[in-house]
């Protein structure tokens, strides 16, 4: 599979920029959930990925990539909890992001969801009850389930900035690709605007 951004993808660009007696962002957890395959089928298992990228090169190769039972060198980004099947209630996959302890030589952390494709090809679309939450603390940044990019095996989901401030922002950022998860990391923080 030659991996590729979809020309015709949904992208949500809604921008987000905590203000006032807060901080920025600081301590974010994306979290995603979806139900287990029939009984008899493959298991579904999807992943998060999170992209960080030099300041010098915001849309370059990522400096590193965070996925299953991995963590950043620096331990400000963390996956805590990762799913094979999408069985249990609730959260099936949850990651932490510490972007207040993060390095100024980064600038900005992409964050996407990718489904394996051991078993055959899978589309969001083929996933039932797929969505993804991100949260600042208990305020609710963003939510997705999806349908805009059904079609896709993997997708971006937020981009998060740093400004010249060294305050952070999030910026909603669906986007559908046809990529497997090692495709799908190289492609995630390109520029397709």
């Amino acid at each position: 599979m030659t991996p590729r951004a979809f020309k015709s993808a949904r992208f949500e660009g809604r921008e987000v920029r905590v203000t006032g007696l807060n901080k920025g962002l600081q301590k974010i957890e994306v979290a995603l959930k979806w139900d287990p395959s029939p009984l008899g089928e493959p298991p579904h298992d999807l992943d998060i990925v999170a992209g960080t990228y030099r300041a010098a090169d915001p849309y370059g190769a990522p400096a590193y990539l965070v996925h299953f039972d991995s963590r950043s060198p620096d331990g400000t980004i963390n996956l805590n909890r990762d799913s094979r099947t999408g069985q249990g209630l609730g959260t099936d996959e949850s990651m932490t992001l510490e972007l207040e302890r993060l390095s100024p030589e980064y600038a900005r952390v992409v964050v996407g969801i990718t489904i394996q494709q051991g078993s055959g090809r899978k589309t969001f679309g083929d996933v039932p009850n797929t969505s993804v939450r991100i949260l600042n603390g208990y305020t609710e940044l963003m939510t997705s389930d999806f349908t805009g990019v059904s079609e896709a095996t993997s997708a971006t989901v937020a981009v998060f900035t740093r400004d010249d401030a060294g305050e952070w922002g999030i910026q909603s950022a669906i986007r559908g690709f046809d990529a497997d998860p090692e495709g799908f990391g190289q492609l995630m923080g390109k520029d397709y605007s």
